[in-house]
């Protein structure tokens, strides 16, 4: 290229066309310097592998190991000072010429790692020779050759050190030949054996298999271990056993470290070991029946030991509890099915499962009482709606009667029994935590000292009611009349768990915690708090069941005695303000503590909708009510209420009919009067529609949910009240008439 450069070049000269004379010159020059280009790049490329040749060499003679370079044909270019001790490097040109006196053949053996080689970039093998084991490892530097490293095994095991603590190695081959025996497997065996057969009769055995040795000295007992080599060749490990130092079955069986049971097609326990026996509780158990000793199955037990002798290829579990009175305890129970004394016996692993099913039985209660709580919830709305129309429509009828009408004491009779159980379903509320609460500050001193006069008169002549109180609490945030409930409850309960008299206590104290305190599955934060307890001496409560006095319905008294709603009811209250509930109990005497965080200055919260209540005749009023109701009852008796008061009332069963009418430019509304709860848009989400056209009209709420059901979706609606259901006439037609004017 440089000569037809140069031809190009001085040829411009010559040439008498000036045209023709530049394109040969320019012609010239980008031949000149494309080929000095390519020069000078071929030149760095070969420096640049000359530099990682001279490396590498460089690397090999300062390696421990004894290794060897070779070009990419085979021939030796390489050899450290440790390749030349060890191997007969002078006068070899290749490596098979330095292994000749290692290996009668290696070019096989070389071939085959090459050629492995140049595939996956390396590779190795172990070589048994006459002098131990060669180790020959070689990795493929494409454009540098080959770099083969060697290390000498003797009576070593490629995966770990056998031949150095003595065991016997032995080598056999694809066809059976045994290749090699390092030293210990020659004393073992007393000779060298050409075959598997004189020690093997069957054949190999499985990688870890009990095998015995037919030796001159005698049949020899010995764990197989074994590893496969390259070309078929297979490596056995002999790990002998000294019969003198080995265990009887019976005594592994007894000492092991899990429990484990032998019974028979029956149920009857063959023997068991010590930690089993220990788990049972029971001492010693051979002889006796398993289901005297295991329960919770849910049918018989023999059955099940029948169903496993019967499906032997498969595994039983189940979580069963032991029968032993000192403590509950659970086992997982896995079934085998085994032999002894050429009998089908089942083998039965124990594990202790107290702390697993424990965890269950909480998660399970824990489960429970939130579907209870949502149960509730959804029954006490239900309710409201049937009691707003039951006593609304009661209110009615008293209208059109005078006391000494002959049906005025049946309808007065409807309405205190419609009122009763309005006050059932709030405690079902109060249980949910959807009850209506009005929280304030408050002094637990000055609050126990307004109800003591109360408390005593619930008490009784034989109970005796003591207060105690720290000279210092800080103040507390609840609503006065809930918590009034639930300390009532708590008295009640005491005064009826001591029918013969006796005492109950009840103290306050300051109590701060510096860590957070985990106690009944309940977690207290760190911080101070109001801490109230109050104690009796009655027969208290069983320990089973202490985690199921806060269920609703849930009772200790007799039928008629008690509705199990008082501790429920405490709960949800206490719950909801924030506190906790804790209760104790021994053979004699309840102790139930509340604690209530310290109300500490906090930044104003946005005042929740004001609770319309009254109990005063509402005069008579004008306007246009929209009244949105789904319940067919509550909206009859709503509308009848508020037109006998003078109102024009406009009727819709949902969100979707009002939005409908409110589409009228001509019609005026005065007031919403909505439900919060509906099929499709619910109230808050409708009366936002509805307020962007008319965005002076008022808004009353009335739910069966009670205020916490307009928290949850953020109502922010400005000039609303809430009305919660069951409500009377008066208090619907009063709030009515209190948002028009």
């Amino acid at each position: 290229m440089l000569g037809l450069g140069a031809v190009l070049f001085f040829g411009s000269v010559l040439t008498p066309d000036p045209a023709l004379q530049i394109g040969t010159f320019a012609g010239g020059l980008l031949v000149l310097f494309w080929a000095l280009g390519l020069g000078l790049r071929v030149m760095l490329e070969r420096a640049r592998v000359e530099r990682r040749g001279a490396l590498l060499a460089d690397l090999v003679a300062r390696d421990p190991s004894p290794a060897l370079l070779t070009d990419e044909e085979g021939g030796l270019v390489v050899a450290n000072h440790a390749a030349k001790t060890m191997l007969q490097v002078d006068g070899a040109k290749t490596v098979a010429g330095c292994l000749r006196f290692w290996l009668a053949n290696p070019a096989a053996i070389l071939i085959r790692l090459t050629v492995r080689a140049r595939r996956e970039g390396g590779a190795g093998e172990d070589i048994v020779t006459r002098s131990g084991r060669l180790r020959i490892r070689v990795t493929h530097t494409p454009g540098q050759g080959f770099l083969w490293r060697f290390d000498l095994l003797p009576d070593r095991v490629a995966n770990g050190r056998a031949g150095e603590i003595g065991l016997p190695v032995i080598t056999v081959s694809r066809t059976g030949a045994v290749i090699y025996m390092n030293d210990a497997a020659r004393a073992l065996v007393g000779e060298r054996v050409k075959g598997q057969s004189a020690l093997f009769p069957h054949g190999l055995p499985e990688n870890g298999a009990l095998v015995t040795l037919n030796l001159p000295t005698g049949p020899r007992r010995a764990v197989a271990t074994l590893r496969g080599l390259s070309a078929g060749r297979t490596e056995v490990c002999l790990t002998p056993l000294d019969p003198a130092a080995l265990p009887s079955p019976e005594e592994v069986f007894a000492n092991l470290p899990v429990a484990l049971v032998m019974v028979d097609g029956q149920g009857r326990v063959l023997t068991a070991n010590a930690v089993a026996n220990t788990l049972l509780g029971k001492g010693e158990v051979t002889g006796r029946n398993l289901s005297d000793l295991l329960e919770g199955l849910g049918r018989s037990l023999p059955d099940w030991l029948r169903e496993v002798l019967e499906d032997r290829g498969r595994t039983r579990s189940e979580f069963l509890r032991v029968r032993r009175p000192d403590c509950e305890t659970f086992v997982q129970v896995t079934l085998n099915v085994g032999r002894r004394g050429g009998e089908e016996v089942l083998v039965a692993v124990l594990n202790d499962a107290t702390e697993l099913k424990t965890l269950e039985a909480q998660f399970v209660q824990s489960q429970k009482m939130q579907a209870i709580g949502q149960l509730t919830g959804g029954i006490a709305h239900d309710f409201n709606n049937l009691l707003t129309a039951i006593s609304g429509h009661c209110d009615l009828l008293l209208l059109r009667h005078d006391p000494g009408d002959q049906n005025y004491a049946d309808l007065i009779q409807i309405h205190q029994n419609a009122n009763r159980a309005a006050a059932l379903v709030g405690q079902l509320l109060a249980f949910s935590r959807k009850q209506t609460l009005q929280p304030e500050i408050l002094d637990m001193r000055d609050t126990l000292a307004d109800l003591t006069h109360l408390l005593n008169r619930l008490v009784g002549e034989t109970v005796t009611l003591t207060l105690s109180h720290e000279p210092v609490l800080g103040a507390i945030r609840a609503d006065k009349r809930q918590l009034e409930q639930v300390l009532m409850n708590l008295v009640v309960n005491a005064r009826d768990a001591m029918p013969d008299g006796g005492q109950i206590r009840i103290e306050t104290e300051a109590l701060t915690l510096t860590a957070p305190m985990e106690r009944d599955r309940a977690t207290v934060p760190a911080g101070d708090y109001v801490c109230v307890r109050v104690s009796d001496e009655g027969t208290g409560i069983p320990k089973d069941k202490l985690q199921k006095v806060f269920e609703p319905f849930y009772t200790t008294k007799r039928t008629g005695e008690g509705t199990g709603l008082g501790l429920s009811t405490a709960y949800g209250i206490v719950k909801q303000t924030g506190g906790f509930i804790f209760i104790d109990s021994a053979s004699s005497g309840t102790t139930f503590t509340l604690l209530f965080p310290v109300h500490r200055d906090a930044p104003v919260e946005k005042a929740p909708l004001p609770v319309a209540r009254s109990a005063r005749a509402a005069p008579r009023g004008e306007g246009v009510i929209l009244l949105v109701e789904d319940e067919a009852p509550v909206r009859a008796f709503a509308s009848r209420a508020l037109q006998m008061r003078g109102f024009t009332v406009i009727e819709a069963d949902s969100a979707e009919t009002a939005l409908a009418q409110l589409e009228d430019p001509d019609l005026r509304i005065d007031l919403f009067v909505t439900d919060v709860v509906m099929p499709g848009l619910d109230g808050p989400t409708w009366v936002r529609q509805a307020r962007k056209l008319r965005p002076d009209v008022g808004v009353v709420f009335v739910s069966g949910y009670a205020e916490g059901a307009l928290s949850e979706r953020e109502l922010d609606i400005p000039d609303a009240v809430f009305l919660p259901k069951p409500f009377s006439l008066n208090e619907l037609t009063e709030t009515v008439h209190e948002q028009l004017h």
